[in-house]
């Protein structure tokens, strides 16, 4: 009865023990997610203004302007000092750049200037994610 009260004990503290490591290792750095999730969601947005064909220009420059700013964490945060990685987030800022500069008023318009804006990232996230 001893011996299987002392395994017990053992496995309730490796199991506190395993959860509080996963907690810290989890927790290491937050910020390269958020910025994928802060991207998503403003590409997000604008991919649902286009679905619903109510590309509000205010609305839509506001979105492409947080992305654009976004953008620009992508190297820091990430912290890859890759050429590949790094050309890619330039390319990414650049795209995001032209399509801020863009002004798009009409779904249309917003549909094309994101379009760039969505290949760059999706061959970055085939390499890297």
């Amino acid at each position: 009865m001893r011996a299987a009260l002392m395994i017990l004990l053992g496995l309730v503290i490796g199991v506190i023990g395993t959860a509080n490591v996963m907690n810290a290792l989890a927790a290491r750095n937050p910020m390269p997610k958020a910025v994928m999730e802060t991207m998503g969601y403003h590409v997000g947005e604008l991919k649902n203004a286009i679905k619903a064909r109510q590309c509000d220009p205010v609305k839509v420059q506001h979105h492409l302007a947080r992305l654009e700013s976004t953008a620009s964490d992508i190297t820091p945060v990430f912290g890859i000092d890759e050429k590949a990685f790094t050309d890619d987030a330039a390319q990414l800022q650049e795209r995001l750049h032209q399509a801020v500069q863009a002004a798009p008023a009409s779904c249309a318009a917003v549909a094309a200037a994101i379009k760039p804006v969505g290949e760059t990232c999706k061959s970055c996230h085939q390499q890297y994610r």
